[in-house]
């Protein structure tokens, strides 16, 4: 079926950065596994899943069609995403035929959240960030070669297709009883929110989807959050009924802390892709702090370091925790996998310079200003005392406080001791606007001097 005119295109896309084309020709998979499904089960990325021995046996195989999709909720892609898109790239490096599919129609609805409706964006929106989404998923999988990868948007299917035809050829497989059980569905019918038919319909489209690229493309895999396995299985269940063959899915597990602590955006903690709404600094950051409990399993899914690479920083982890060779390791691989070596070295120059191991006024004042965003902050005027600076940003509790740690020489700005207990800002301003307050060793603050 033809795009829609003036939808989203369907076609492979044309420019990707340079950075991520050199990290696509530098990526491999282990050769120490017999088959691409012990790497990924030994990765850790197989929470669920249809027959272990027939995929087992269907990715030793001859190349097969698989596809994953992302729905343009947010103007962004966030680090859950970025799973699927590691094992999207994997399934290729194995000689299999990625499909990314950004929903243009799905996002439109949104797949149901356990407490309460999707707030619905308009159409114009939605199809802004399918553009944004379809950028992003380009950069993580090759579309050269004979198993190029392809973006496909499923608004190209869906819009044309009327409310009958819908009910006729598509509902008509779909059991209501079956359709309660999925864990989003029941969920929310014992909330007090309930749930519409609208959020209820969403995993018939998405069962949809599968059977569209089952036909149009032979597509037979399609992977997934093991949060959408009920969503997973209605493709299945669909293309068994529809056309009386199997097809199959991976449920990756959602990525957690070793407390149980959850990262997305129903969470309100998502670590994003764009880096407009997450700096680089910030992202690296993220990933150097990984705790000890936690940082191996993030090296076995996010990056393509070997097995006995990964076993002897795990060795490190042990041996000397102090050292965090392995969370440098991940922050490193991970940060200029999304940004790019650039912004990764400028990231870490910006918290060296920080902490006085670099120059503060050396940095670009963008990668600074957002490293700054970071920490507590104020906006003052350049007249602004550093006594008050320090309460206004809560390195102290009181101007009496603030004036006897510049008194006993543990205060400084832009990494200068301050020696006035009187002092302004003024003259300690770096471009662009910010300076850097500091009290002892570690504790920072940042602000930012209106121009």
């Amino acid at each position: 079926m033809l795009p829609l005119a003036g939808s989203p295109t369907s076609a492979t896309v044309d420019s990707v950065s340079d950075h991520a084309i050199e990290q696509l020709t530098q990526q491999a998979n282990d050769p120490s596994f017999p088959d691409i499904w012990e790497e990924i089960s030994w990765r850790g990325l197989v929470h669920v899943s249809t027959n272990v021995d027939d995929l087992k046996a269907l990715l030793a195989g001859p190349p097969i069609t698989y596809y994953c999709g992302f729905d343009p909720t947010a103007a962004s892609l966030h680090l859950g995403n970025l799973v699927q898109l590691l094992l999207m790239r994997r399934l290729q490096l194995a000689g299999h035929k990625p499909l990314g599919l950004v929903g243009g129609s799905t996002g439109l609805i949104g797949d149901p959240r356990p407490t309460a409706e999707r707030t619905l964006q308009d159409a114009s929106t939605v199809a802004q960030w399918v553009g944004l989404l379809q950028a992003q998923v380009s950069r993580y999988v090759s579309f050269e070669g004979d198993n190029a990868a392809r973006l496909v948007n499923n608004l190209d299917w869906t819009a044309p297709l009327s409310a009958i035809d819908f009910l006729r050829d598509v509902g008509k497989h779909f059991r209501v009883g079956t359709m309660l059980k999925k864990d989003a569905v029941s969920a929310r019918l014992n909330s007090d929110a309930g749930i519409s038919y609208t959020e209820f319909s969403y995993q018939i489209l998405q069962g949809m989807d599968f059977l569209e690229l089952f036909r149009s493309y032979g597509c037979v895999l399609q992977t997934g959050g093991s949060d959408q396995w009920g969503n997973l299985t209605s493709g299945t269940d669909l293309i068994h009924r529809a056309e009386g063959s199997h097809a199959h899915a991976i449920g990756t597990p959602l990525i957690t802390n070793s407390d149980g602590t959850k990262f997305g955006k129903s969470e309100g903690n998502a670590v994003w892709l764009d880096p407009a709404m997450t700096s680089p600094y910030a992202f690296y950051q993220f990933w150097l702090n990984t705790d000890d409990a936690d940082v191996i399993a993030r090296l076995k899914v996010f990056t393509f370091l070997t097995r006995a690479e990964i076993d002897e920083l795990a060795a490190a982890v042990l041996a000397e925790p102090f050292r965090r060779a392995a969370q440098k390791r991940l922050a490193w691989l991970v940060t200029s996998l999304v940004h790019g070596e650039g912004a990764t070295t400028a990231a870490i120059n910006a918290a060296d310079a920080l902490f006085g191991q670099g120059e503060l006024a050396h940095l670009d004042t963008a990668t600074l200003a957002s490293a700054l965003h970071e920490l507590p902050n104020t906006t003052a005027a350049a007249s602004a005392a550093i006594a008050q600076l320090l309460v206004d940003t809560g390195l102290t509790s009181s101007v009496g406080e603030s004036r006897r740690a510049i008194d006993q020489g543990g205060v400084y700005v832009n990494n200068v001791r301050v020696d006035d207990a009187a002092a302004t800002l003024d003259g300690s301003v770096l471009p662009g606007g910010v300076a850097v307050l500091r009290r002892g060793k570690k504790t920072l603050a940042g602000v930012f001097v209106p121009e």
